[in-house]
C-alpha cells in the first residue's frame, strides 16, 4: 500500500491536472516548451469543453520538482513520463499536444507507448517544431543554444518571454539553468525515420506566421493517418495570444468529438 501511495504521489509530480473532470470523454496530455512548466497548459482545463480533461507534463527541476536534477537524456524523460501516464491512459481515449520541445517529447512518448504497450493517442497535435527526422536540416535555434548569450538572444528573438524578465538579470538567471538543460536535451536528441510510417493516428501541426520553423508539412511522414496544418498569427509563442489559444482548444475538441463520432 505504501508503495502504491508513493507511486501515486510521484505520478502527480510528473502529471499535473488542476481541473479534474471525471465525466470527460477524453484526456488531453500537454507537453511544455523549453524551460516551461506545467501550469500554463494545466490551466487549459478551466476553459475547455467539458468533454476534455487536461493534464500537463511537469519535467524535473521545475515547480514542485525544483529539488530534482534536470534530465539530460531523452530516454530518461520518456521512461518517467510513460510510467506516470500509464495509470490514466487505459480507460479513456487520449490525445497529445506539445509545443516546441514538447512536440518532440509528445511524439516520442506516443511512439514509446505504441511500441511497448500498444497504446496510441487518437490525435497528436504539435506546435512550432520542425519534424524530428528533419530537425538537423533546420536552423533550429532551440537545439543549438549552448551558451547564456545565445539563450538570451533566442528569448529576445522569439518574443515569448515577458520584457520584465529579460530586463531583470536576477530573474533571467533563474531561467537559465532550465533553458540550458532543455537545450542540451534537444540538441542531443535525434530521430531516424524508418521506411514506414511510425504512427497511425492523425497529426495536426500549428505554427505562428512569424515563427522561423520550416518543413512543417513533413510531419505527415510520421503517420499513416491524416495530416493537417494551421498557421496562426504571431511568433514562436503565438499560442499565448488569447484568440489563438481559444482556436487551438476548440479545434482539438472538434477533432476529438469527430473521432468519437466516427469510432462509435
Amino acid at each position: 500500500m505504501e508503495t502504491s501511495k508513493a507511486g501515486t504521489v510521484r505520478n502527480e509530480k510528473v502529471v499535473n491536472c488542476l481541473y479534474q473532470n471525471p465525466d470527460a470523454l477524453f484526456r488531453l496530455i500537454c507537453f511544455p516548451w523549453s524551460g516551461g512548466g506545467s501550469v500554463y497548459f494545466a490551466n487549459w482545463g478551466q476553459k475547455i469543453h467539458n468533454s476534455v480533461e487536461v493534464h500537463a507534463i511537469r519535467l524535473a527541476g521545475r515547480e514542485s520538482r525544483l529539488d530534482e536534477p534536470f534530465a539530460n537524456d531523452m530516454n530518461q524523460v520518456l521512461d518517467e513520463i510513460v510510467c506516470a501516464l500509464l495509470p490514466i491512459l487505459q480507460d479513456k481515449p487520449f490525445a497529445f499536444f506539445g509545443h516546441s520541445l514538447g512536440s518532440y517529447i509528445s511524439f516520442m512518448t506516443a511512439l514509446y507507448l505504441k511500441e511497448k504497450y500498444k497504446l496510441q493517442p487518437v490525435h497528436l497535435f504539435v506546435s512550432s517544431a520542425v519534424p524530428p527526422h528533419l530537425k538537423a536540416l533546420n536552423d533550429n535555434k532551440e537545439g543549438k543554444i549552448l551558451t547564456e548569450e545565445q539563450i538570451y538572444q533566442y528569448l529576445q528573438d522569439s518574443g515569448g518571454t515577458p520584457k520584465y524578465i529579460l530586463e531583470d538579470k536576477e530573474l533571467l538567471q533563474q531561467y537559465m539553468p532550465k533553458l540550458t538543460a532543455d537545450a542540451h536535451l534537444l540538441a542531443n536528441y535525434t530521430f531516424d525515420i524508418s521506411s514506414e510510417a511510425v504512427l497511425s493516428c492523425d497529426i495536426t501541426c500549428f505554427t505562428g506566421s512569424e515563427d522561423k520553423v520550416n518543413y512543417i508539412k513533413a510531419w505527415k511522414d510520421l503517420t499513416s493517418g491524416s495530416f493537417h496544418s494551421h498557421v496562426l498569427p504571431g511568433n514562436h509563442f503565438y499560442l499565448m495570444d488569447s484568440a489563438n489559444e481559444t482556436f487551438i482548444k476548440n479545434f482539438i475538441t472538434k477533432c476529438l468529438e469527430l473521432w468519437m463520432l466516427v469510432n462509435s
